[in-house]
């Protein structure tokens, strides 16, 4: 098993490019496919303690969902990570776990720097 994951859709054009740098990089990573995943509040929340930021600051705040759901409007983090548990497709991605640390790869060019920290 790596030392390093990567929340992935392969569907997603920069979550793409982030598995290209980790290749030319020769880091193997553990893939895990995100949206098929079977996500809980207890990953989500490990997630954003890696990631050190609010449960907004990981969500895709120009899905439709996201505006579907009004969840600018919401200023509870569990309401948010259950957002995101029910709707996986509201994670911010690609995401690269390090460790205790995480980032993510928006710009993917940030995870070079990330991986070399």
């Amino acid at each position: 098993m790596s030392d390093i994951q990567i929340w992935h859709n392969p569907r997603c054009s920069k979550s793409r490019q982030a598995m290209e740098i980790l290749e030319e990089n020769g880091v193997e990573a553990e893939v895990v496919k995100y949206l098929d995943a079977e996500l809980d509040e207890a990953m989500i929340k490990s997630l954003l303690l890696k990631l050190d930021i609010d449960a907004i600051d990981l969500m895709r705040t120009k899905e439709d969902k996201f505006k579907e759901l009004k969840l600018d409007q919401v200023g509870d983090e569990g309401v948010l990570i259950r957002a995101m548990v029910r709707f996986p497709k509201l994670i911010e991605r690609p995401i690269v776990i390090k460790g205790n640390q995480a980032v993510i790869g928006r710009p993917p060019e940030k995870i070079i720097a990330f991986l070399n920290s």
